[in-house]
């Protein structure tokens, strides 16, 4: 239990420092935080007393079966199927059993379950959207954390799985998006697949998106494994841009995972340690003004590897919305400010990447307006202190002049 309070401290701590609330940098430090702050907007740590339920001002506990994937499981309301541990961790357990009184569409069902959702208690609509969580093993297993538009009417309203497995894949999760033309099996995603053989179900691990207008990106412990936007969806429409959401739960067979067989052993479990969605100042990001109130923008809004990082004109584009990840990067177009070829000399650029959780894209905002690459010990800096639109940005060692500092919002 300590080690997690722990976890959760430093977290808390880096979200803080990210953004300057009382941030030192490891150049400067100073005293006036910056205009934006990380907003967590939604959080649940699942503490209580073993075999509580779980907070009812925060989730719906939803019934029934699941007629359209054919799954075999039949979700309950109580804590029979959902409860607090008394550790910390949510558990949604899949037992193999008749519901009372209950007949499934595909004639008896043999499995009871929890499917939770946040519905009409929170939406979330943009922001770094994440669940820490131990996933159980078996054939025929289906846990999932996702999330769906409102109000639902899908496929056309929209479904985010941030995180989907099947037991028979015990070393990969999928992350999808669904919408109308691309739903179903017809679903735009793709694949994780922990290194070495590992199973999920094996130890924790954190499954996120960083979701921002036109952008969706999936990372599994930080590692950034996709990214979507409206280019990919082959002329068909984007429906991200609204509230979704959250919904968490453990199916029990159905078309894609096919049924348990002799080898899947009952009860299953799946352990939600935590659950958070953290925005920048606002939904949407907010603008980094410096040298002659002008902002870092990413040079034509192109979202491309490579694309080089620059002063201009503020003009409240996407190209110039930026947010604070909790993982200490800074984030525009679903990509991350870097610093190129992972250097620390003077006069090296920064341009936009995919984020890796690389040294070369961690900052710190700190409270005298310096944006602080730790790994470089070396400051945001507009190239020989020139206001002109264009203008490449650099790392450069911190001297505070007016060409490293910066504000946000």
């Amino acid at each position: 239990m300590a080690s997690r309070l722990l976890r959760r401290c430093l977290l808390a701590a880096l979200s803080a420092a990210l953004v300057g609330a009382a941030a030192v940098g490891p150049a400067q430090a100073g005293t006036d935080a910056p205009a934006a702050a990380a907003v967590t907007t939604f959080s649940d740590t699942f503490d209580g007393p073993a075999g509580s339920a779980v907070d009812g001002a925060k989730w719906t506990l939803e019934t029934g079966d699941n007629v359209n994937n054919h799954e075999r499981q039949y979700y309950t309301s109580g804590t029979k199927n959902a409860a607090l541990d008394g550790q910390g961790h949510l558990v949604i357990t899949a037992r193999k059993e008749n519901p009372a009184g209950y007949q499934c569409w595909y004639g008896s069902c043999q499995y009871t379950s929890a499917r939770l959702n946040t519905a009409g208690k929170f939406t979330a609509q943009y922001g770094h959207v994440e669940a820490r969580m131990k996933i159980p093993r078996g054939q025929g297993m289906w846990p999932a954390f996702w999330m769906l538009g409102t109000p639902v009417n899908w496929p056309d309203s929209g479904e985010i799985d941030v995180m989907e497995n099947v037991g028979f894949e015990p070393s990969a999760v999928h992350g999808t998006i669904h919408g109308p033309g691309y739903s179903g099996s017809g679903g735009i995603g793709a694949g994780y697949t922990l290194p070495n053989g590992q199973a999920f179900a094996d130890a924790f691990h954190t499954f996120a998106v960083d979701w921002a207008p036109d952008s969706i990106t999936w990372s599994v412990d930080g590692n950034v494994y996709q990214r979507r936007t409206p280019a990919d969806l082959g002329g068909k429409t984007w429906v991200f841009n609204k509230p979704f959401f959250l919904i968490l739960n453990l199916a029990v067979g159905g078309y894609w995972p096919g049924d348990p067989d002799g080898s899947t052993q009952f009860p299953q479990q799946l352990l939600v340690d935590s659950v958070s969605v953290t925005t920048s100042g606002s939904a949407a990001g907010v603008p980094i003004r410096g040298l002659a109130g002008k902002c870092v923008d990413v040079a034509g809004a192109n979202s491309a590897n490579g694309t080089p990082v620059q002063l201009y004109d503020c003009n409240g584009t996407g190209a110039q919305t930026w947010t604070a990840g909790p993982d200490g990067t800074l984030r525009a177009l679903g990509k991350c400010l870097d610093v190129t070829g992972n250097g620390t000399a003077d006069g090296t650029a920064v341009q936009l990447w995919d984020c890796t959780g690389g040294p070369n894209q961690k900052w710190t905002v700190t409270g005298a307006h310096d944006i602080v690459n730790p790994q470089a010990n070396k400051c945001l800096d507009v190239t020989g202190n020139n206001s002109a639109n264009g203008t490449r940005l650099q790392i450069w060692t911190c001297s505070g002049g007016a060409n490293q500092k910066w504000t946000l919002g």
